[in-house]
């Protein structure tokens, strides 16, 4: 009798040491603090095992568990793995394919090529199958956008998405923000101004470059909305620029806008053409948009950079007083060395 309580006694003990063995593999801590990881739509269990050893305590635990929770359905995503998870409920979790909504931000993107590689650096969809969604010409038709003018419909705010999202739904949910963002509120100050909304958006990206001092953006805005109102043109130095990168390349540095550049043939010379741009210089913020929907009204036509409070400008009512203006901030420039 005393043999058989033996091997009784060595049967339990051996069942709780597997039992402990076990329920370390399963339930011992993986994570030592929260980490996202990325698992693509083309990964294989092996990519995603090689993705776990790099933040798994016991990677041979974790394929144990994975093995036996049959785990080999991989479904992408981004997770997060909280600090100090364990094996199974890492499987669990990605098993269950419950992502973790990524933020996706962007803003002084300034075409839209620039703007689908940001994009692509914040979802798993590469910067090419972006852009030809943006640019779809169906889509564009329908919208009625066109390649220069659907920067547009993009609002830099931040957008709450799946890493997964197909391009198709980002390029929705960018549309439904542009059409919240004109509601009727806005939509109406707009035409209270017989602007479009391209139009709207191609005078805020002019006043976003030429300055990031708020406080004056609705004053500049009341300038260049005087001009169009008289049919002066906007003589906008950021709409050379832009014509010039156009023209020359994006990525022509340019730190002065001289004469004879005010020459360039193109449909952005605001100082030959007295149009509005027919698209934006660059992605305009909120604020910038907002400012030409509530501009200032008041009498002045013409403003310059101020060379005694930099970032700011001087306004005026006349040529000769905004002569005086120039004539000052030149000075400044040549006493500075800045040229082209």
């Amino acid at each position: 009798m005393k043999k058989t309580y033996y091997s009784l006694g060595v049967f339990s003990l051996a069942i709780t040491i597997i039992a402990i063995y076990f329920y370390s593999i399963i339930y011992g801590s993986q994570i030592k603090h929260n980490t996202k990881i990325y698992i693509k739509s083309t990964d294989s269990l092996p990519q995603v095992i090689n993705v776990l050893d790099t933040i798994c305590q016991d990677i041979s635990d974790v394929k144990i568990v994975a093995s036996l929770k049959k785990y080999n359905h991989i479904k992408p995503g981004m997770y997060l793995l909280k600090e100090d998870m364990n094996a199974s409920d890492i499987i669990n979790l990605l098993r269950s394919g419950k992502q973790t909504p990524v933020k996706v931000t962007f803003n002084n993107q300034n075409y839209v090529e620039d703007l689908a590689g940001r994009l692509s650096h914040q979802i798993e969809a590469d910067s090419i199958s972006i852009l030809n969604s943006l640019t779809n010409p169906d889509f564009l038709k329908q919208q009625g956008f066109t390649h220069k003018t659907v920067l547009n419909m993009c609002m830099p705010y931040t957008y709450e998405c799946y890493w997964t999202i197909s391009p198709n739904q980002l390029r929705s949910k960018l549309l439904n923000a542009y059409n919240r963002f004109w509601d009727t509120n806005r939509t109406e100050k707009a035409n209270k101004l017989n602007l479009t909304k391209n139009e709207v958006i191609s005078l805020a990206s002019i006043i976003h470059k030429e300055t990031q001092h708020k406080p004056e953006r609705k004053k500049v805005a009341g300038v260049y909305l005087n001009r169009v109102r008289v049919g002066m043109p906007l003589q906008a130095d950021p709409t050379i620029v832009y014509a010039i990168k156009e023209k020359y390349g994006r990525d022509t540095v340019i730190k002065r806008v001289l004469r004879k550049d005010l020459e360039i043939n193109s449909p952005y010379n605001t100082y030959r053409n007295r149009n509005i741009p027919p698209s934006a210089i660059a992605m305009p913020d909120i604020d910038a948009i907002d400012a030409v929907l509530d501009a200032e009204r008041h009498s002045y036509y013409y403003f310059c950079a101020s060379p005694d409070k930099l970032g700011t400008h001087n306004f005026a009512k006349n040529l000769s007083q905004h002569n005086r203006n120039a004539a000052a901030y030149q000075r400044w420039l040549n006493n500075h060395r800045i040229h082209r």
